[in-house]
């Protein structure tokens, strides 16, 4: 019989809420619930928040990012899948890639993350408040759009951590079957434009996805995200 997601007991609320075992509680709710001001991207392209791989920061001509765009003034989707490591990658590539000299606005941004979101609506508030840490608010838009700021994320790595396999095996019904958290390494991009010369710069990144796949759903869905840095192990 194929789980209902309108009744089984999400991530969030689970935590929250205790039912979780106590490794969870404290990893998952110091991540999913703390403010983060890390993870907002407010600055131009040679200052920007995350430990830089390089400093200072190479000046020259950079690699473009790979295209976000479907077409003109278009993103692309988040890649449908039922594979939750392989949906994690897309939507952790959907997160970190944005345009500002694109004619995609900052909300097309968020909306083709929320067009993934969990479908019975539990999760959305707070993958908004995720959502909010990690993509520029509307003011640090205009203000890398001065710097024709461009960002986009190179995943290096993407596995189910063994704390969260761990939990699991200690309380199986803690959420809903099928329900995985990935934690994606990779390298963040960013290139802009620095008193009329060409500037780039790279950060190491780790973050947390929980999706939510079969059975409860006939394909994955986004349900939250950790903060920046602060992954599940």
């Amino acid at each position: 019989m194929r789980h209902s997601p309108s009744r089984t007991r999400r991530i969030v609320s689970a935590v929250l809420a205790g039912a979780a075992t106590i490794a969870l509680v404290a990893v998952a709710t110091a991540t999913l619930v703390a403010p983060d001001s890390a993870g907002r991207p407010d600055r131009a392209p040679s200052s920007a928040a995350s430990t830089p791989k390089s400093s200072p920061p190479p000046v020259g001509p950079a690699p473009p990012p790979p295209s976000a765009a479907a077409g003109v003034g278009e993103l692309a989707p988040v890649v449908p899948s039922r594979d939750p490591v392989e949906f994690a990658q897309s939507a952790a590539r959907a997160l970190f890639a944005w345009d500002t000299t694109a004619p995609a606005a900052l909300a097309d941004h968020k909306g083709r993350l929320l067009v993934v979101a969990d479908p019975t609506g539990q999760e959305t508030p707070g993958l908004l408040t995720d959502l909010a840490r990690y993509l520029p608010s509307p003011q640090a838009w205009t203000h890398l759009g001065a710097y024709d700021t461009r960002q986009w994320l190179e995943v290096t790595g993407a596995d189910v951590p063994a704390a969260w396999t761990a939990a699991l095996a200690q309380d199986p019904g803690v959420v809903a079957p099928g329900t995985v958290a990935v934690t994606i390494t990779g390298v963040r991009h960013r290139t802009g434009t620095w008193d009329g010369r060409p500037v780039a710069q790279e950060f190491d990144v780790a973050f947390t996805v929980f999706v939510g796949c079969e059975p409860a759903y006939p394909t994955c869905y986004l349900l939250r995200l950790t903060q920046l840095d602060k992954p599940l192990r």
